[in-house]
């Protein structure tokens, strides 16, 4: 069975809202620096994520968990970067 246009758009909508926060992640790894970050907004990034895949799950929507578990996943990293890098 072939995608319709509304699946491709979902899939092609999650690819490029998945890669908003590669650099950002990258940065972090590269200068050990996340100074600027607010573990705040970390919170509320991780607990939408959370809410989202349970909503794609219960949708059985592939862009949706697709989408929010890449952004979970970077979400915890730069957690993780948060609570163990160095403070400047």
């Amino acid at each position: 069975m072939a995608a319709d246009w509304t699946e491709i758009t979902g899939l092609t909508a999650s690819a490029i809202s998945s890669l908003t926060f590669v650099p950002q992640v990258y940065r972090a790894w590269k200068t050990k620096s996340v100074a600027d970050l607010s573990m705040l907004m970390m919170f509320f990034v991780f607990s939408s994520t959370i809410l989202w895949l349970i909503y794609g799950v219960g949708r059985n929507s592939l862009p949706v968990i697709i989408c929010n578990g890449f952004i979970c996943f970077l979400s915890v990293v730069l957690i993780y970067f948060k609570l163990t890098f160095p403070k400047k």
